[in-house]
């Protein structure tokens, strides 16, 4: 009998999609395989939880299981008041009096996808009572993916179980926890594979950080560079760019890089937005005897600010 996902993730069955997202994260900590190397109960606890939480995370998955229509594997339940090689149990008693084999038909026709159905492929009879074959385990990856991958959407090879290797497509939108099902590439069971469940996890940058879609960069320039104008390269995730530094930029600058950030849901990509952070020399004595005798010591730039 499938585990209930609802205990296997200690939440009740009332539980908020936060509540239920908390809860996985909390046991995926403990129980991923990297922490539990020498205990195998403990990678396969991992499995279970994994395949609860992508069943519980689906809202229309979520429903049909709280109706009964598919167990904790997500496989069609047995329909109510038959059990294996016995008569009718429970309150559902049918009577195969006058149409009602029809009847049954219909009902077992739209739960097994057609088998059981009255007449043709064995009759009624020959397929009345069937429980679907449960597939077998799920299995857990996590996948850690270069910044600079995440944003380009570049293909990542991954090694499964099996020592086979594959190249995953990232979907748009990727970022850290977001799962990937590879349909039919997870454990043999008497009803077929279970499926892969691949966990992402995006690799920290030195220099870059993630806002939404864009991408943040502080990009040091000169005092001449930024008082006098230039153009500089500048690094991004597809490649180093020619940017242009207006003349009298100051540090906090902000300027935009048109789709260079990371691809959207919906299409499209987002931007790199590149802070000029002005550096100044060090012990530079032409410097500060041109500052002093400068006249712009008269201005008070915080005078906006009422200070």
């Amino acid at each position: 009998m499938a585990a209930d996902p609802y205990t296997l993730l200690g939440v009740s069955r009332t539980a908020t999609e936060a509540d239920i997202k908390k809860a996985y994260r909390k046991l995926a900590k403990e129980l991923h395989p990297d922490r539990n190397k020498d205990n195998p109960k403990a990678a396969e606890k991992f499995s279970q939880v994994t395949s609860a939480y992508d069943l519980l995370s689906d809202k229309d998955k979520r429903a049909r299981f709280d109706r009964g229509e598919i167990d904790g594997d997500g496989n069609p339940s047995a329909p109510f008041g038959f059990g294996g090689g016995g008569g009718p149990q429970g309150g559902f008693r049918p009577d195969f009096g006058g149409d009602q084999a029809g009847d049954f038909s219909d009902l077992f026709e739209g739960l097994f996808g057609g088998r059981g159905r009255a007449g043709g492929g064995g009759g009624f009879a020959g397929g009345f009572g069937r429980r679907p074959q449960p597939k077998g385990a799920n299995v857990a990856y996590r996948l850690t993916v270069p910044f600079g991958d995440a944003a380009t959407l570049a293909p990542q090879r991954i090694t499964l179980a099996d020592s086979k290797t594959i190249d995953l497509k990232l979907p748009a939108g990727v970022e850290s926890g977001t799962q990937m099902r590879l349909s039919g590439k997870g454990q043999p069971g008497p009803g077929g594979n279970g499926d892969a469940i691949v966990t992402i996890e995006i690799q920290p940058h030195r220099f870059f950080t993630r806002d939404g879609d864009d991408v943040r960069l502080d990009l040091p320039v000169s005092l001449s560079e930024a008082v006098l104008g230039a153009s500089v390269r500048v690094p991004t995730a597809d490649g180093a760019v020619m940017l242009t530094v207006p003349k009298g930029s100051s540090s906090g600058k902000t300027l935009r890089l048109k789709g260079r950030g990371f691809h959207k849901k919906g299409g499209g990509r987002g931007d790199q937005l590149v802070t000029l952070m002005v550096e100044l020399p060090v012990d530079d004595d032409a410097l500060v005897e041109f500052v002093q005798g400068w006249k712009d010591n008269d201005r008070n730039p915080r005078g906006n600010l009422g200070v």
